[in-house]
């Protein structure tokens, strides 16, 4: 039970840090400080995306699944509703590459919203 609890727990983890990754650039954008941690946590994002390889989180909640004897993934709301955004079934490379692309790209825009976003204003007011 305690095992199965906390595969849950690293699940909602998972995906705050993957929301986190895609949007974390709004939270910048309110608190610029933010970017210290952000910027890491896109890249680790990127990096897991276009290398093919398996986030570690992921590989914990698997490990924790076993330990709790599920063989696969159960029926509950947590598990039926978000299991399909963090682990999507038809991922291939090509969709996984896109994935990556879309995070730099969103990260982009973001960012370049946050940069010019100061020099607009200033702009407005001469």
């Amino acid at each position: 039970m305690v095992f199965s609890i906390a595969a849950g727990a690293v699940l909602l983890l998972h995906l705050a840090f993957v929301l986190f990754v895609v949007f974390g650039a709004l939270l910048v954008a309110r608190r610029s400080r933010l970017a210290w941690l952000h910027l890491p946590a896109a890249a680790w994002g990127f990096y897991i995306e276009a290398s093919g390889r398996s986030c570690p989180l992921t590989r914990l909640e698997n490990l924790l699944r076993m330990r709790a004897g599920q063989a696969g993934y159960g029926d509950s709301f947590v598990e039926h509703y978000l299991l399909p955004l963090i682990y999507p079934g038809s991922l291939t490379r090509e969709l996984q590459l896109a994935l990556a692309a879309g995070v730099v790209g969103v990260n982009l825009v973001l960012y370049g919203w946050i940069i010019l976003r100061p020099l607009w204003h200033k702009r407005g007011r001469t």
